[in-house]
């Protein structure tokens, strides 16, 4: 049976083969890659911007209205203070409908890259500025039904120079904590999106403190 995606009252549906002509596929490293028949934007909107796809299945079977969230990505930030101190933010987040502890981050607007995105972020979430952001590790974030990828950066000997600088959706409470409280952070929970946990392990790695 072929998994289909179901977004709101659109669903997936399966065309028959014989309704379609398709040129041929070139092969993957591991297998063939799903084949792009055609696409539509139900969503393109600051926030949200979605594609609908017809494909075909490298078996043949056509899926009309597969959902992929586009986006450039986004910058996840582990700022260290001289004292070794880690900045992380409290805000609430909608879709969790939720306050979340996590590590400054932020989406990479047009025009930007990874790494402007993330000193801009730092300092308008926290008001930190340090040392030029080192890129860690970047990582898929939803593959099955995103394009998006998130960069984690280490910046260095952060301190607090600015005001917050907040869009009007973020309300956020900065914390300072120490470096060695991190791993128990993570592991009782206090941190637990998913991103960050990985984040915070791999930023971890990185300072050879696991």
């Amino acid at each position: 049976m072929i998994p289909c995606l179901q977004i709101g009252v659109a669903q997936s549906r399966i065309i028959p083969q014989s309704a379609v002509v398709f040129p041929s596929v070139m092969d993957q490293q591991h297998g063939r890659a799903w084949r792009i028949l055609s696409s539509s934007y139900p969503i393109a909107t600051r926030f949200l911007r979605l594609r609908s796809d017809m494909i075909e299945l490298p078996g043949g079977a056509i899926i009309d209205n597969y959902y992929v969230r586009e986006t450039h990505g986004f910058s996840i930030i582990f700022a260290l203070t001289p004292d070794s101190r880690v900045i992380l933010v409290r805000q609430y987040k909608h879709g969790a409908a939720r306050w979340v502890l996590e590590l400054p981050a932020g989406s990479i607007d047009d025009g930007e890259s990874p790494a402007e995105c993330a000193v801009r972020e730092l300092a308008e979430e926290t008001g930190y500025v340090g040392d030029p952001p080192e890129l860690v590790a970047t990582y898929l974030a939803d593959p099955t039904n995103s394009n998006g990828s998130f960069h984690l950066f280490l910046i260095r000997n952060a301190e607090q120079k600015l005001a917050q600088s907040l869009d009007i959706t973020e309300e956020i409470a900065v914390d300072v904590v120490p470096l060695a409280d991190l791993r128990t952070m993570v592991r009782d929970g206090r941190i637990y999106t998913g991103s960050h946990v990985a984040s915070v392990y791999a930023a971890l790695d990185h300072l050879a403190e696991l």
